[in-house]
Parts: structure tokens; sequence; C-alpha cells
């Protein structure tokens, strides 16, 4: 018998336009997970969000975060496997943002409490505190806004996160992106307003193509099928079993996708994933 695990991008693919996993969707998953389906996500969110997002539905391989920087154990609530950036890169991966005018979020785990510490040290521009007002109060994440990156955790840092501008944006990436600055990037425009883009940046062997690959062969499953709507659920699609794209992908992905279903806002994930396991 095939063992199969789904794994689903959330934003704009499992969460609905309300952001939110759908009470049916959630229901679903959970049915399934109990019959011993294997579910997860995997999303360039830091846990701090995925798991009030994911409160409702039931599942049991750990979730891909950050891109893929690093797993979240649900139970008992921790990291596994993080990938940091070495100082250097880090050096070389700030001046080339901050030469374009970016000021990025630089997140590093701190080893002595095992949360995620995000620092800002520059002035915000409206969708960096627009981002910052939506994540302060979330209990797994501790923002130092106007404060340096401690010296202590410049080799503890995972990801280097802004959003702004589009145009500054893949500027940056596309001089990040080179044979001479090791690194992973990712920069793909907002699912709300395609005039601004994000960017993430991890260290070179960071991805969601990886990172499905290994949670993958750490189940020993067979098969992998995976749900996606963005240009940085492209590397994980190319890897999979079964490729799938909901109808409000951008035409990228579609074009890589093997199938194309519903929108997220129709539960089309979870209902793909309970006629595929029935059957």
């Amino acid at each position: 018998m095939t063992k199969t695990i789904y794994i689903s991008d959330l934003d704009g693919t499992l969460l609905n336009s309300d952001s939110e996993v759908s009470s049916r969707s959630a229901r679903i998953i959970s049915d399934l997970t109990h019959r011993g389906a294997l579910i997860s996500v995997a999303t360039a969110r830091t846990p701090a969000s995925v798991v009030p997002l994911m409160r409702h539905a039931a599942t049991t391989p750990p979730f891909i975060v950050m891109t893929g920087a690093a797993l979240w154990v649900r139970e008992p609530g921790c990291y596994d496997s993080p990938v940091f950036m070495s100082p250097q890169l880090l050096d070389n991966v700030l001046s080339v943002m901050t030469e374009r005018g970016i000021n990025p979020f630089v997140y590093a785990l701190d080893p002595t409490d095992g949360l995620l510490h995000v620092y800002h040290s520059m002035a915000m521009n409206h969708k960096e505190n627009q981002f910052y007002q939506e994540r302060r109060a979330l209990p797994l994440k501790k923002f130092h806004i106007g404060d340096p990156l401690p010296d202590r955790l410049r080799d503890r840092v995972i990801l280097i996160y802004t959003t702004g501008p589009a145009d500054s944006v893949y500027e940056a990436a596309s001089l990040l992106d080179t044979p001479a600055m090791p690194c992973s990037v990712s920069a793909y425009p907002d699912i709300f307003d395609p005039s601004t883009a994000l960017i993430e940046v991890f260290a070179p062997t960071v991805s969601k193509a990886d990172a499905v690959s290994r949670l993958k062969k750490a189940v020993g499953a067979d098969r992998l099928v995976v749900f996606g709507d963005n240009l940085n659920d492209l590397s994980m699609m190319k890897v999979a079993d079964l490729a799938v794209a909901v109808d409000n992908a951008r035409p990228e992905v579609k074009d890589r996708a093997d199938i194309v279903i519903g929108t997220n806002n129709d539960d089309s994930v979870a209902l793909f994933i309970a006629d595929d396991f029935n059957a």
C-alpha cells in the first residue's frame, strides 16, 4: 500500500481570503489525521502564526516553517533541524539591502529560551509597521524594534525578511541570487498588493524543496503530494510526485502543476486530500 504525505502551502492555498483555515477544512484534516493520513504545511510563516492558524486542524508530522529553514514539532512545541546562515553571509545580505533602502527584520533563534527574536534597527515603512503590529503579541516570537542584532546571536540567524516596493525588492534579490553570494533567496509579490514584494533570505541549502523531501523520507512516505499558489512554492512542486495548484494560483504555478483544483475559498485542498486518501 502506498504511503502518502500531503504538504500544503498556507497563504492563498490552505488559508482562505480571510487568512484562516476554515472550520470545514479543519474538520476534514482532523478526521483524516485520526484515520492515519499524513498532512502538514510548508510555509514562509514562523511557528508564532502557524500554530494558532492550525490550532483546530489536527496533524502529526512536523510543520515546515520559514520556507524550510526549520521544522516545528507540535508536541512538545519546539524547533527541529534549524539551518543558520554564517555571520559573513549575514553582513553581505544586510549590506545589499540597506544600500537599496531596504531595512529588514533579522530573525535569530535564541538558545537561552528557544524562541525566535526579531530585530529591526531602523525606522519602519508602512508595510513593515503593519507586519509588526499584526504579530507583536504572538507568544512564540519576540520583537526588538530599534535594537541591533546582539553579537551573541550573529551565528544564530535563521532568516532575513522584509516587504517593500517591488522594484527595490526585486533588485536586491537579483544581486543576492548569484554564485558570488551563496544564499537562498525568495522574492515574490504580495498576493494582496502586487506593487509590494516580499523577500526572504536564508542559508544556501534552505528551500521548500529540500524540506519536503527530507520530511517525506523522515515519515517513511512513498509519495509526496504538494499544494501551492505562489512562486515560492515552485521548488517543492518540482520534487513532488504530484504537484497541485489552487485555481487562484499565479499562472506560473498553474503551468507547473500536474492538477489545478478549486480556489482557496472552496476548501479545495482539504477536499482533494480527502478524495485522494479515500481512493
